[in-house]
């Protein structure tokens, strides 16, 4: 279970036909794209300040590293929690931690942390998160 003094959130997904691997199972790039869609959600409905309001202030959030561990698989028709926290906020970006659960079994599928950098759209340089931002995402 991931714990830290930030919220954690959740948001639920059900894997698709085309998530589905030679092995009948997700394959192991969809597993990035379910945080990526659930971040890109919490971040308006959770934490008030969407991917566009980013982008609004000249922003955006790029990764720079993933750590993911695969413990379980999950298959077609599955339905999952994605559960997100902000591990550590700095002035250069952000570390978010995820599990996926799949939600009929109540087990982890899948872990990790997702490094992200804060870039500046006009110059594509990696620059300092605002105060107000760093506020923002601090709850």
């Amino acid at each position: 279970m991931i714990q830290n003094q930030y919220s954690i959130f959740e948001s639920e997904l059900t894997v698709r036909p085309d998530d589905i691997d030679m092995f009948n199972h997700v394959h192991n790039s969809k597993y990035l794209d379910y945080v990526l869609a659930a971040r890109y959600e919490q971040m308006d409905r959770c934490y008030g300040m969407s991917w566009e309001k980013f982008e609004e202030l000249g922003f955006g959030w790029v990764v720079a590293k993933v750590t993911i561990a695969f413990k379980r698989p999950l298959k077609m028709g599955d339905q999952m929690l994605i559960r997100t926290g902000i591990l550590k906020m700095s002035e250069k970006g952000s570390n978010v931690q995820f599990e996926i659960i799949n939600k009929k079994t109540g087990k982890v599928a899948s872990d990790g942390i997702f490094e992200y950098v804060m870039i500046d759209l006009k110059t594509q340089r990696s620059c300092k998160v605002t105060p107000e931002m760093i506020e923002a995402y601090s709850i």
